[in-house]
């Protein structure tokens, strides 16, 4: 479940970061490029968050 939320939120950064580089060339328009980055950044947010900041239980024992 964890490695699915982090492809996931890998994606997710691709779609926010990509398009910027499709309107440089001209291939899509900026307003598609602005709402794939807000989908984007908003899928990256809710997939990141379930799996970051969190420590094994492996650290756990460590400390």
């Amino acid at each position: 479940m964890k490695s699915l939320l982090k492809i996931i939120s890998f994606i997710a950064l691709a779609v926010t970061l990509v398009p910027s580089f499709l309107v440089f060339k001209g291939i899509i328009s900026p307003e598609l490029s602005k709402t794939l980055m807000l989908i984007g950044t908003i899928v990256w947010f809710v997939s990141a968050s379930f799996w970051m900041n969190t420590s094994d239980e492996k650290e756990e024992e460590v400390i």
